[in-house]
């Protein structure tokens, strides 16, 4: 599909509006050659960007809340599908929410663009890879309901690029750093090898991901003169104590860019969250 856009910001807009998976995905990878081949000659945009509102949905799946998802195991090939589809449901907002990061925040450094334009390359490409793994037990996109909790973190930080940085990637997206090592280790024991080689470059480029976040973070810290551990403790304690709960990877998030500090303060407001 040819280019015809003309700036990064109209681009991830175009890439936010996309109603298809088709069109998503192609709109994306256009996007992205088209940065890294420096067709997006300024970065300066002083135009506001839009309000933020639902992006770009295909009709299915049908959106419930999340106590309205069934539980299902992954001992039967039904079960392993819907658990397929949850992960590329996660991996469709992950697109929206970095071109989200890029069409809602502007005057950042190039290097924030380069990250979320990225960052979204990548979330195309694992939901591609899941898709076609759903496809081949028998099901799509579309197939089993799913929740809108990531893009609803979305909207409540729409106002602000530091809130976005410290909740979008450092808590809903880094909850994938805790839970996929887990997730592999069963679907090797169902001698699910391809299903978990997909979530193993999963997990790995998302310590990728959740880095960005934290790097991100910190230079909006920096911008507004605040401390970044106590700003992150502040803002966990006000949008995330309903999404905030371990175990904790500790090693993944090492990697992604959480402190000792940070880490300490997980643990306790983990442990508050279940006294009695």
């Amino acid at each position: 599909m040819g280019s015809t856009i003309g700036s990064l910001f109209d681009a991830a807009r175009a890439c936010l509006d996309a109603d298809t998976p088709e069109d998503k995905l192609a709109r994306t990878a256009q996007a992205a050659a088209d940065f890294a081949e420096g067709k997006f000659a300024s970065l300066d945009d002083e135009r506001e960007p839009d309000p933020i509102r639902m992006p770009g949905r295909p009709a299915r799946p049908r959106l419930v809340h999340p106590r309205e998802l069934p539980r299902r195991g992954f001992g039967s090939n039904e079960g392993r599908a819907a658990f397929i589809h949850a992960v590329a449901h996660i991996e469709f907002n992950a697109i929206d929410l970095a071109w989200d990061a890029v069409y809602r925040f502007r005057q950042f450094p190039a290097d924030y663009y380069r990250d979320w334009v990225n960052v979204a390359a990548d979330e195309a490409r694992h939901f591609a890879m899941l898709r076609a793994r759903l496809q081949e037990f028998g099901h799509d996109y579309g197939d089993f309901d799913a929740h809108n909790g990531l893009w609803e973190m979305a909207e409540k930080t729409a106002h602000d690029a530091l809130a976005r940085m410290a909740l979008v990637p450092r808590v809903l997206e880094a909850r994938g750093l805790d839970v996929t090592p887990g997730m592999i280790e069963k679907l090797r024991a169902l001698s699910d090898d391809a299903t978990a080689d997909i979530l193993e470059v999963i997990l790995r480029e998302e310590v990728v991901h959740v880095a960005a976040g934290s790097r991100w973070f910190r230079w909006c810290c920096e911008v507004h003169g605040c401390e970044p551990r106590a700003k992150f403790r502040d803002l966990l304690t006000e949008y995330a104590r309903p999404v905030l709960y371990g175990p904790f990877n500790v090693e993944a998030r090492s990697a992604a860019g959480f402190d000792d500090e940070e880490l300490a303060t997980l643990q306790q407001l983990d442990a508050k969250a279940r006294q009695p």
